[in-house]
């Protein structure tokens, strides 16, 4: 189930919201962001309410504040022991106190404590933060404002203390009392080629010839009913750089926050080594919790998460390699393998797990992660063969240090590949158990094709291991560089590099002074290097925004969470996130207004902030519980502690909760209100659209010939592949030149070539298993392509060149 996130009481039970207004400022790759929610106390009592939110996994907070009846109160970054404990004093003193900290479970969800708000007052909460920003393979960098907070599953009644289970009621989208505002500037020197948002935006006013900034803002009347997602597209994006910020003046010159930083992006251009059999086992662990029964995004006939699934894990079976190893596992409360252990990858094999896949269904309750995992490293290793496993899931787990730590546990025998389904997916589960195990992270949300992004990550997985990665400095004398960012040991083709250093030292005083920067790596016994030179003139930030995103790579690195991390990196992300300011799981911002100081007078009141039906949603559901819900714990520490609630549950085209106490005949009439989005958001052509698929259509066709391919990339010539290519087996045997090929051959040949004639667009999703047919034929001696081609493009009606059939280097 989607729930909005917002101000709730002690309770639960959201306060009115009246507005959110965000302003962004996105400078080359990096996004700065200032978000403020507007409030206001309209009952006769004093409330004490939570703000619940989320955030992306890699946000560095280093601000928040409120404005109270015009006045403002900074709050302060403390170990999160002490920040408790002075906002319960506070309140227990009477004053109004505010106290916000990441989550214990998660490092994508924050609350906020906001303590003695008075009859009639109303308060704005700004929080600000600063996001390196994702590269796609397309060129575009990738912003995401989040707006879905979706409950996590517990794996126990003893699971950590959270607040991540929201209940609000569920209401037209048009009844929403709130809405959404955001103003954006963008700026780069590299130019900026294109903007495009999954929302209606106001006409972007583009500055210059050069077009090295732009400025725009959500259309008028936007809702917060799902996340914001904008994909800008520079001139020059794959340039590699280094930016120098200069330090904080009053700090000392060799500490993190007061030596100049410097932030490098690197693009590193490795060859591309293709061979005929590749080694490895790929385990893939596919959720099939109910929310995979819910729509890829809330346009009309969108395909359903599980479909989408099934059709990604066949053409992941088909463009695996011969000779390599796999296992498919479906999990949810419980989970179940489609083979004892893992099998060598066979026509046999392949086939049998094609049929279990077309029979999947979403049909395994909730969303427990954590013991397939363990399932699948406890398992003998199997020699040559290197563990590489693919997670899909919606990522509703509250437990996500749990999993993260048992990763980081195996990651010396194998890397982890994950996918985040859907809208709300957990950032801090999806991108730290891939950064934690040397592999990639991906989201696929709305309109994003799930194939093209899993064939991404398998080719990754297939790439040749680059060796000896290092990176060198080339500095005037007195003046070395201090590497913060952890030692970099896997690098992928396409993939940005970015490593935060300080600058110890003495810096040149001549504006012209340069450094270089050297990054070294190694492949197949072959050594390359890449080197951009810069400036050493550090340029001024009030924000600190580089040196504060170092600060969070550093905490990244040994922040595991509240109760996980080890005492001595326990220590080491205290000290880091004090003096830097930006949070972490072991510190919290408070904040005390000791102007007021007036007693509470009577009990708090609850009220609902309603949210919109999304489609996308997901249902919690218990361990061992087809019925029951997951154990809700109120949060440490908070003042007002309140009991365990139990909740009935509603079905509405995806299931809800209803409130407290409320019987299913009163809400008849409030499910028939809900409402399917109609506001479709506008198309974009780097974006594509995913439907189910009619026949007919591209998709289904190319999804067609893919399920026909053998394990060892050939196609036997027969009836199905005949009514694929639009003609018949008679006339596929008429033109069959029978005394140079074998039928298998032909029929291979046909069907790639169709592939190129007809297939562009889908390239990134067949061109493994492409590459594999084209292997195929040359081990199976097919000569003379050139003069076959002039007979298969005239069957075919195509233009083909032979090339394609070339082997790369």
């Amino acid at each position: 189930m989607v729930r909005s996130s917002g101000l709730l009481t002690g309770a639960k039970d959201p306060v009115a919201l009246k507005s959110i207004a965000v302003t962004l400022s996105i400078n080359d790759f990096v996004a700065g962001v200032s978000a403020t929610l507007n409030y206001e106390n309209e009952e006769k009592v004093p409330l004490e309410a939570f703000f619940v939110f989320p955030m992306d996994e890699d946000s560095a907070v280093y601000s928040f504040e409120a404005l109270v009846d015009g006045k403002k109160i900074v709050a302060e970054l403390q170990d999160k022991y002490q920040a408790h404990k002075s906002y319960e004093e506070a309140l227990a003193g009477g004053y109004q106190a505010y106290l916000l900290e990441e989550d214990k479970c998660s490092r994508d969800v924050f609350r906020c404590n906001v303590g003695n708000l008075q009859p009639g007052s109303k308060v704005a909460l700004t929080l600000k933060y600063v996001q390196e920003l994702p590269l796609e393979d397309d060129g575009a960098l990738r912003y995401v404002l989040p707006a879905i907070l979706n409950p996590r599953y517990h794996l126990s009644e003893q699971s950590e203390e959270s607040c991540l289970d929201l209940k609000t009621p569920i209401v037209p989208l048009e009844d929403l009392p709130y809405t959404l505002s955001m103003v954006a500037t963008i700026s780069s020197q590299l130019g900026i080629r294109t903007i495009q948002s999954n929302c209606a935006l106001s006409s972007i006013d583009y500055n210059g010839e050069s077009r090295t900034s732009a400025q725009f803002s959500l259309a008028e009347g936007h809702k917060f009913d799902r996340d914001v997602e904008l994909l800008i597209f520079y001139r020059k994006v794959h340039s590699p750089s280094v930016a120098v910020e200069m330090g904080m003046p009053e700090r000392e010159s060799d500490s993190l926050m007061g030596a100049p930083s410097a932030m490098v992006s690197f693009y590193p251009d490795i060859p591309v080594m293709e061979t005929s059999t590749k080694r490895g086992e790929f385990v893939f662990l596919m959720d099939r919790s109910r929310s995979m029964k819910s729509p890829m995004s809330g346009q009309n006939r969108s395909q359903l998460r599980i479909d989408a699934a099934k059709e990604t894990l066949i053409l992941l079976l088909k463009s695996l390699p011969i000779g390599c190893y796999f296992n498919i596992y479906g999990f949810g409360s419980t989970h179940e393998a489609f083979f004892p252990m893992s099998v060598r990858y066979t026509q046999e094999t392949m086939e049998k797990a094609v049929e279990k896949v077309k029979a999947m269904l979403a049909d395994l309750g909730g969303t427990e992660i954590l013991t397939p995992l363990r399932r699948v490293f406890r398992k003998p290793p199997i020699p040559g063969h290197p563990l590489q496993v693919f997670v899909f899931t919606d990522g509703e787990v509250a437990e996500t240090f749990n999993v993260i730590r048992e990763v980081k546990f195996h990651s010396k025998r194998h890397r982890c590949f994950s996918f985040g389904i859907g809208e709300g997916a957990s950032t801090s589960l999806i991108k730290s158990i891939a950064r934690v195990s040397g592999g990639t992270a991906e989201f696929i949300t709305g309109n994003d094709r799930m194939q093209s992004k899993a064939l991404r990550s398998l080719r990754r997985s297939l790439q040749s291991v680059v060796e000896d990665v290092s990176l060198s400095w080339n500095l005037p004398p007195n003046l070395f560089a201090h590497m913060l960012s952890p030692e970099q040991t896997v690098i992928f083709r396409g993939q940005r590099l970015i490593v935060y250093s300080l600058l110890v030292g003495q810096i040149p005083q001549e504006e012209e002074a340069t450094g270089e920067v050297c990054l070294q790596y190694s492949l197949h016994g072959k050594s390359y290097e890449e080197k951009v030179t810069f400036s050493l003139q550090p340029k001024p930030d009030d924000n600190l925004t580089i040196h504060r995103l170092a600060a969070k790579s550093m905490i990244q690195a040994k922040d595991f969470g509240f109760r996980e991390t080890t005492m001595i990196f326990k220590r080491d992300v205290l000290d880091i996130s004090l003096e830097s300011g930006v949070m972490s799981s072991f510190t919290a911002f408070v904040a005390i207004n000791k102007e007021l100081n007036e007693p509470v007078q009577g009990p708090l009141i609850h009220r609902d902030i309603p949210r919109p039906i999304l489609l996308g949603g997901s249902s919690p559901r218990p361990r061992n519980s087809s019925d029951a819900l997951p154990m809700v714990l109120p949060c440490s520490g908070a003042p007002v502690s309140q009991p365990p609630r139990n909740v009935n549950m509603s079905y509405c085209a995806i299931m809800a909760r209803m409130p407290e106490g409320a019987h299913q005949e009163r809400y008849h009439s409030q499910r028939m209100k809900c409402v399917i989005h109609t506001d479709s958001p506008p198309d974009l052509p780097n974006i594509r659209k995913l439907h189910t698929y009619e026949k007919g259509s591209m998709e289904h066709t190319v999804a067609q010939l893919i399920l026909l391919q053998n394990a060892n990339g050939s196609w036997d010539m027969n009836e199905d592949l005949a009514k694929v290519l639009g003609t018949s087996l008679e006339d596929m045997k008429a033109v069959h030149p029978t005394e140079v090929l074998e039928p298998s051959a032909w029929a291979t040949m046909l069907a790639v070539i169709w592939l190129h004639a007809n297939g562009k667009e889908l390239k990134c999703e067949w061109e493994l298993l492409e590459r594999k047919a084209v292997v195929w034929l040359h081990n199976n001696t097919v000569r003379g392509f050139t003069r076959l081609m002039r007979t298969a493009n005239k069957f075919l009606n195509t233009t083909v060149s032979a090339c394609i059939f070339t082997l790369k280097d």
